[in-house]
Parts: C-alpha cells; structure tokens; sequence
C-alpha cells in the first residue's frame, strides 16, 4: 500500500485554529471534478479505452457517474459483461490516454486561491480522492499545491469510496474528530462516505455528477460555482454564523 502524505507543523496549525472558534477544523476535498477540472478528459479516456479493445463504449453518462471510486471499481462499472481477465487491459488503456493529457489539465479557476485563503485563516486541509497516490502526487506537484494540504487520501492505499475509510484515516492521522470535519466533493459518493463516517458534507455541481443527484443526497448545501462555493464558507465556518436549513441547500 503507498504511503500517505501528511503535512508537517500539524501543532502549529492546531495552534492558530484556538484562536477563533470555529465550526471545523478540517476541510477534506475530492480532487477530481472538484478541485480540477479533469472530468470530460476522465470521461474521453474511459471511452477510448473502450474503443481501443472493441469494448462497449459507455455513453458520457454512465462514464462520468463511476469517476471518484477508482479505477479498477470504475472499470469494472462501465463495462460489467467483459471477462474479468481483460480488466487489466483495460486499466493499462485507460492509464495510457490518461497520461498523454494530464499535463494539460488545470485547476477550476479561482480554487488555488480559494485553497490558500483557507490556509491562511488556519483551516486544516485535507484530500481524499479515487485517484491513485502516484496521480495525485504527480498532480500536486505539478500544480505546486504540496504546501496547501496537511493530509492526503487515495483509493489505492485505503478504502474505495464510498466507505468512509479515507475520512476515518484523516480523522485519525491528523487528530480532528469527524464532528469537526467538512467534506466537498462531486459525486454523490462523496456523500454517501461522508455521511457513513458521520462528517458534514455539501456538493459542488461542476463536476461528475449531476445536481438533481446531488440535491436529493444529504449534504448541508449544493453549490454552482467555486466563487458560490467560497462565499458558503466564508459564511459558514465558523461558530457564530448559521449554517443553511435543509430546505435552502440549492444555490
């Protein structure tokens, strides 16, 4: 199992978070459809994989719905009726297409500073994503985020979503119970593993799934845009301010 990332310094940050009294120490995020803007590439390579062994070609539907639970569960999703001894292959295709554009893929546009805000106010940072840890290493640093976060979670060294293993390990390893701890994510797997590690959770619509999905989940809010998505927190984390009524979560 790869090793997980964890920021260092944990004792100064948890330092800086007394000062004010706030509604969660720790902010986890999905990174896929969530922080970057990588869902119609995944989408395009799922396909082409597909294509390249004459398997069925999931329509853009069924393709962006499996993104977030990794890899192999999201193979294995889409093309259920091939034999399982081509899910390899299929892996290895999909790793291919994947790689020739994930240089070329960038962040949604105003997330780095919306990140480096958080950071700034003394928010703990957290990931925990489908994505491999060598993705979403190689991802890191080539966006220059590695300072921003305190604690990292991929499919490959955990549970898969949506078991809440991820969170649990965060909550662990970083020492922030999950009553102080917010998800955002996509999918509504995010959700469901939220909510079955009992963390508060809100939905982001730009990303894999769509919002009627994302509005009927449990989550505190469901939000547009990352400039919406700002503004929430900005409103809503800390002690004195009202977090939304459920029947307020749309934007």
């Amino acid at each position: 199992m790869g090793q997980s990332f964890f920021g260092s310094n944990l004792t100064t940050e948890r330092n800086r978070l007394k000062t004010n009294e706030r509604r969660y120490e720790l902010i986890v995020w999905d990174w896929d459809g969530t922080i970057m803007d990588s869902t119609p590439t995944i989408v395009q390579c799922i396909q082409q994989a597909c294509r390249d062994l004459d398997f069925p070609v999931p329509e853009d539907s069924i393709a962006s719905y499996v993104i977030g639970l990794g890899i192999h569960d999201s193979l294995r999703r889409v093309v259920p009726t091939i034999d399982p001894k081509h899910f390899p292959t299929l892996v290895d295709r999909f790793r291919y297409h994947y790689l020739a554009k994930d240089h070329e893929l960038d962040l949604f546009q105003g997330m780095r500073d919306l990140l480096e805000n958080l950071r700034n106010q003394g928010f703990m940072l957290g990931v925990a994503t489908g994505k491999p840890r060598r993705g979403l290493d190689r991802s890191l640093i080539h966006h220059r985020l590695e300072h921003v976060f305190h604690g990292t979670r991929t499919a490959d060294e955990s549970f898969a979503k949506p078991h809440p293993g991820m969170l649990l390990d965060l909550s662990d390893r970083l020492g922030v119970p999950v009553r102080k701890m917010l998800m955002i994510g996509d999918t509504t797997h995010d959700l469901q593993m939220a909510q079955a590690a009992g963390v508060d959770a809100i939905a982001v619509t730009y990303g894999a799934h769509p919002a009627d999905a994302l509005r009927s989940a449990n989550s505190l809010a469901c939000l547009d845009n990352v400039e919406v998505l700002g503004n929430w927190l900005m409103q809503n984390l800390y002690q004195n301010s009202q977090v939304p009524a459920e029947s307020s979560k749309a934007s």
